[in-house]
C-alpha cells in the first residue's frame, strides 16, 4: 500500500489554543505547498466549527468534501491536506492526523481508511496518557518548588522568632507558637533596653502564609530598629524614656508607605521594669491581654489603631504595677476565634474566666491549649495562627518598689463601699484615716486625707457620674513596707481625666475654677499613684512607703 504523501504532520491541540507541535512534511517536486523542509502549522481554536464537526464525526474526514465556514478548513485546503483523522478520547479532541495527496496521485483506498481509523483509535488514548503524565510531572515540579520555598520561609521565620526566652530574676516568661500553615503572620519578641527594661511584643499580620510571614519579618525588624535607635541615643533620665506609644507611633509611620494593600498589623507592646514591677504598655488594635490577680482577671486596655493603616496615629500609654503572683496572658486572635463543630467561637468571656480560675505562667499555656482542644474537638482544622505568651511574677519575691523595699504579707485594714453622692468623700476620708492609725506616721495623715478625698471625688464624679445607686469601693491594706489604698469606680469605658498642673495664681485670682486639681494634687501627697483600668472599672491605687524598722 502506498503510504508516501505530499504532506504528513501531527498537530497536538491543548485547551485554550496553545501552540501546536508538528512533524516535518515530506515534500515532492510537484507539490505547490509546502516548500521542502518547511514546518506546517494549523490554527485550530476551540470555537472553530471544525472542532465540533470532528467531535461529532469520528473517523477519516475528506477535507475537500466539507462545506463549513471555518478558517481552519480554509487553511487545510490551502496547505493541500486531503484527509484528516481526528484523535478523539472520551469525546475530547486531542489532535489530528493530516494527510496530503498520495505521491502516486491515486485515491486513498478503503483499506487505507481502515488502517488510519485503527491508528487513530490506538493513538488517541496514548496521547491522553502522555498528556496526563506530562501534566502530573509539571504539577509535581511546581509542588516541589512551592514546598522548597515554604521550607525556606519557615526556616527564616523560625530564625526570627526568639531562640531563647529571657531569664529575669523573680520573673518567668513562657511562649508558644503554632502557625495555621507552614508559615504564618503571628510573631512575638523580646527587646532588651540599655537601661535594664525589657519589651514584650506580640503581633498578628492580616492574612496567612508567605505574604503574612514576609510582612511579619518586616514589622519585627522595624520595631527592633526603633528600639535600637533609642538605645543608641539614650540619655538616661526616666523622663526621657521612650514609651511603648512612642515605639508604635514611629514604627507605624515607617510601615505605612510600604505595606501591601489591604494588609495591616495588630501589635501589643509592653515595657517591663523588672526591678520595680512597673509595666507600661500600648496597643495597636491587638486583642487585650489578661492579668490574673488573685482569682480575678484584669484587662490591659489602651487605645490605638493597627499598624500600617494611616500615618501619624497616636497610641495611648497605660501602666500597671505587677504584684507578686500576678501573671499576664498575651495571645493572638487565633485562640479566641477558634470554632467548635457547632460554629461557636472560643471567645473572650471564656478566656477571661479561664485565666481567673487557673494558675498562670507556662502551666497556663498548656492548660489553655488543652481546653482549646476539648472545645474544638479532635477533627479541628486550625483556621488561624495561635500564639500565646505569659509573664509571671514570682510570689516569693514580693513587690519591689523604686525605693528598694520589698512588699509581702499584705493585711487588709478596711474594705467598704459608699454611694456616689456629694459629701461622701468626707466619710471615706475619715474611715481610711481611722484604719491607718498607727500604721502611717501622724505627720502624713493629713496628706492621706487630702489624697483619699480627691480620689474619691474623682471616682464619684467622673467614674460613676454622681449616681448614688453606683457605689465607690474602697480597700485599705498594708504590709511591713507599704500602705495601699484602692478606690474603684464603675467608669471603665472612659479614661480618668488627667488635667495639666493648675495655675495657682489664676485660681487665686478667680480666673480658674477652684476645682480641677485632680490627679495632679493626688500625686503630690503619695509616694506612688497607679491607675488600673478594665472594661468596667477604674481603680486608683495610692501607695505610701513605710519606714522599715
Amino acid at each position: 500500500m502506498e503510504t508516501m504523501t505530499k504532506t504528513n504532520f501531527w498537530q497536538r491541540i491543548f485547551g485554550g489554543g496553545k501552540p501546536s507541535e508538528t512533524k516535518k512534511p515530506m515534500a515532492v517536486p510537484d507539490a505547490p505547498k509546502p516548500l521542502p523542509g518547511t514546518l506546517l502549522t494549523l490554527d485550530l481554536p476551540p470555537n472553530d466549527p471544525l472542532v465540533a464537526f470532528f467531535q461529532a464525526t469520528p473517523g477519516v474526514v475528506e477535507v475537500d468534501k466539507l462545506n463549513l465556514d471555518s478558517p481552519a478548513l480554509r487553511d487545510l485546503n490551502r496547505q493541500g491536506v486531503k484527509l484528516v483523522i481526528p484523535l478523539i478520547n472520551q469525546g475530547e479532541l486531542l489532535g489530528v492526523i493530516n494527510l496530503g495527496s498520495r505521491l502516486s496521485d491515486q485515491e486513498y483506498s478503503s483499506d487505507d481508511r481502515v488502517l488510519l481509523n485503527n491508528l487513530a483509535t490506538q493513538t488517541a488514548p496514548a496521547i491522553r496518557v502522555a498528556q496526563l503524565v506530562r501534566q502530573q510531572q509539571l504539577e509535581t515540579q511546581a509542588r516541589e518548588r512551592l514546598e522548597q520555598e515554604l521550607r525556606i520561609a519557615r526556616l527564616v521565620q523560625q530564625t526570627l522568632l526568639p531562640q531563647e526566652l529571657p531569664a529575669l530574676e523573680g520573673w518567668h516568661i513562657a511562649a508558644h507558637y503554632r502557625p495555621a500553615r507552614s508559615v504564618g503572620g503571628d510573631f512575638y519578641d523580646f527587646i532588651h533596653y540599655n537601661d535594664g527594661r525589657i519589651a514584650l511584643v506580640i503581633g498578628d499580620v492580616t492574612d496567612k502564609g508567605v505574604p503574612a510571614a514576609l510582612v511579619m519579618a518586616s514589622t519585627r525588624a522595624t520595631l527592633r530598629g526603633v528600639a535600637f535607635d533609642y538605645n543608641s541615643s539614650q540619655v538616661g533620665t526616666p523622663e526621657q524614656h521612650m514609651t511603648p506609644g512612642d515605639v508604635l507611633a514611629r514604627a507605624n509611620d515607617l510601615i505605612v508607605p510600604d505595606i501591601p494593600p489591604k494588609m495591616f498589623i495588630t501589635c501589643f507592646y509592653a515595657i517591663l521594669n523588672p526591678k520595680t514591677g512597673l509595666l507600661q504598655y500600648a496597643n495597636a488594635g491587638h486583642d487585650v491581654p489578661y492579668v490574673r490577680r488573685g482569682n480575678t482577671s484584669i484587662e490591659l486596655r489602651a487605645r490605638g489603631m493597627p499598624l500600617g493603616l494611616l500615618p501619624g496615629m497616636p497610641y495611648e500609654v497605660q501602666e500597671l504595677y505587677l504584684e507578686p503572683g500576678d501573671s499576664i496572658l498575651f495571645y493572638s486572635d487565633g485562640l479566641v476565634e477558634a470554632h467548635n463543630p457547632q460554629r461557636e467561637m472560643f471567645g473572650f468571656p471564656r478566656l477571661s474566666e479561664y485565666v481567673s480560675a487557673h494558675a498562670g505562667g507556662a502551666a497556663l499555656i498548656q492548660s489553655v491549649l488543652e481546653e482549646l482542644e476539648i472545645f474544638t474537638g479532635p477533627n479541628w482544622e486550625q483556621e488561624d495562627d495561635v500564639t500565646l505568651m505569659t509573664l509571671e511574677r514570682d510570689s516569693a519575691n514580693g513587690h519591689v518598689h523604686p525605693t528598694g523595699h520589698v512588699s509581702r504579707d499584705w493585711k487588709i485594714l478596711a474594705e467598704f463601699e459608699t454611694p456616689s453622692a456629694e459629701g461622701n468623700e468626707r466619710e471615706v476620708m475619715k474611715r481610711v484615716a481611722e484604719a491607718v492609725q498607727g500604721v502611717l506616721p501622724a505627720a502624713r495623715l493629713e496628706q492621706l486625707r487630702t489624697a483619699v478625698a480627691e480620689a474619691t471625688m474623682n471616682a464619684m464624679e467622673h467614674g460613676n457620674k454622681n449616681n448614688p445607686e453606683i457605689p465607690v469601693h474602697v480597700q485599705v491594706k498594708a504590709s511591713p513596707q507599704l500602705l495601699s489604698v484602692h478606690i474603684t469606680d464603675e467608669g471603665g469605658s472612659a479614661p480618668i481625666p488627667d488635667n495639666p498642673a493648675p495655675d495657682l495664681d489664676a485660681k487665686l485670682a478667680g480666673m480658674q475654677s477652684p476645682r480641677g486639681w485632680g490627679l495632679f494634687l493626688i500625686k503630690q501627697f503619695v509616694d506612688e499613684m497607679n491607675i488600673i483600668t478594665d472594661e468596667k472599672h477604674h481603680t486608683i491605687e495610692l501607695i505610701w512607703h513605710l519606714e522599715v524598722k
